[in-house]
């Protein structure tokens, strides 16, 4: 007899099922990475003109950027923040995957039945986004700290990963290693809530197309479709997040968006349309979702 499982249950079959995406992915994600780090260092870079005066930007375009780290810091350099990176997709991945389907139902009631509205979903994935990152802040401030090493007026301060968990508590405190929670939690909400709730509407359209089932085209579809809204609407908040992390010349969150409004609005532009690592991120999610679920169905039939 199927049995209902419980809160925890599935919040351990999520967490599994992101460690095994991660597992499988990981060589995609050890090539996607260098793409992240390149993002990072022009998120990070001063542009003609803007917070310290005028100069000339060292770094130009995604791929340039590659090159560049390349030619001057060696290709290992383009692979830094890999351990961080993982720790993020492993909690991050299993609480914003894990929550989701509790809260939702939490919201429509357990015994409904039907297609849940949008906007439940919406509010489900907002929810789950920002508890997840809330969480995981502190790896992505380490890894945004270890990409940022190497550009232009920068010193090496950390040997490693857990040198810089380490040091950042040591010489800032442990509250340093949520610093840029406020944008952090803003872009993941979204993104989930673009991601999550696009991908769950998505597939329930496509499944009432003729000739279409619950298989991986279905969801590689609805999870391309989701990426899509991800990006388009996360980019700009992504910005601010990494400057927030990467730089300390920032009173607030809302002088970060200003002042790279006032005085950069054409790399704001930008990055809404060179986020490629999005790319890795949305099929380690449609792998984590069909985990999931195969792994939920083997549960309840037990």
């Amino acid at each position: 007899m199927a049995s209902e499982i419980s809160f925890a249950g599935i919040f351990a079959i999520s967490a599994t099922a992101a460690c095994f995406a991660e597992v499988f992915l990981l060589l995609l994600y050890f090539c996607t990475l260098p793409l992240d780090t390149a993002k990072v260092r022009l998120q990070l870079q001063k542009r003609a003109g803007s917070l310290e005066g005028a100069g000339v930007s060292k770094y130009r375009g995604l791929l340039g950027t590659v090159a560049t780290i390349a030619k001057e810091e060696g290709l290992l350099a383009l692979w830094k923040g890999i351990i961080p990176g993982l720790h993020r997709q492993c909690i991050y991945g299993g609480l914003r995957i894990g929550l989701y389907e509790p809260i939702k139902t939490f919201f429509v009631g357990s015994y409904y039945v039907g297609d849940v509205s949008l906007f439940s979903k919406v509010l489900a994935a907002l929810i789950t986004g920002a508890i997840a990152i809330a969480v995981a802040n502190p790896t992505d401030l380490v890894k945004v700290r270890l990409q940022a090493e190497g550009k232009a007026g920068t010193p090496r301060r950390y040997d490693g990963a857990f040198d810089a968990y380490y040091m950042i508590v040591k010489q800032e405190g442990l509250a340093a290693l949520w610093t840029g929670i406020v944008p952090n939690i803003a872009r993941n909400a979204i993104i989930n809530a673009a991601e999550l709730a696009s991908y769950d509407h998505l597939k329930e359209i496509i499944l009432k197309l003729p000739g279409f089932t619950d298989s991986v085209l279905t969801h590689l579809l609805a999870g391309l479709g989701a990426g899509f809204f991800a990006v388009s609407i996360g980019s700009p908040v992504d910005l601010v997040k990494s400057r927030m992390m990467g730089d300390s010349v920032y009173r607030n969150t809302f002088d970060c968006f200003l002042r790279i409004f006032k005085c950069e609005v054409i790399l704001l532009i930008h990055f809404c349309c060179s986020q490629c690592t999005v790319i890795c991120q949305h099929i380690i999610f449609i792998v984590d979702r069909k985990i999931l679920a195969n792994c939920t169905s083997v549960v309840r039939s037990s």
